[in-house]
């Protein structure tokens, strides 16, 4: 038996919150994936979801290092440097009819704040007959998140589920 981490403890709590959300039938998870690397002592932690019956998702990834593990084991001014995790959201969606990419961008900063990290990246095959783009946003933090957090990441959940009705409504239901 080992010593729980801060990822270890963060990530029991937000795969609960949304496993929760999932049975109450807010969300409906698609995927779930907890890895641990042997080679680079890190670890990374997904769950991917959706709205149900809404063809936009988003995905909670978060990542622990072996810079971030060895924070925890050593010395408290190590610590206070690098103990965490990284928090990255991604949301991403199908579809074949022009859109307006600032105004998704305008839907993040208003949602997520402007001291974020936004990106947003189109992804289309020319050669397809149909001509579906595939968009993928992400939101980064520029700093760790620690235990210290957690009810912000909690928050956060329901942040995510704001941004995907925001999409579902911009991309499928004005283009109606």
């Amino acid at each position: 038996m080992f010593d729980p981490t801060a990822f270890d403890n963060m990530k029991v709590v937000i795969e609960g919150a949304l496993y929760d959300k999932d049975i109450s039938g807010e969300i409906v998870i698609t995927d779930r994936n907890d890895v641990m690397n042997m080679a680079k002592m890190s670890r990374h932690f997904d769950v991917t979801f959706q709205l149900p019956n809404r063809p936009v998702m988003a995905k909670f990834k978060m990542e622990s290092r072996l810079a971030n593990l060895a924070a925890e084991l050593l010395s408290y001014a190590v610590q206070e440097q690098h103990a965490g995790c990284l928090v990255r959201l991604e949301f991403s969606l199908d579809y074949e009819e022009e859109i307006d990419y600032q105004t998704i961008k305008d839907i993040f900063e208003d949602t997520w704040g402007t001291d974020r990290k936004i990106s947003l990246s189109v992804h289309q095959n020319p050669l397809e007959k149909n001509k579906t783009k595939s968009t993928l946003i992400t939101v980064e933090f520029d700093r760790l998140i620690t235990e210290g957090q957690l009810e912000d990441l909690l928050e956060m959940i329901n942040f995510m589920k704001l941004t995907l009705e925001q999409l579902y409504l911009l991309i499928f239901v004005q283009m109606e």
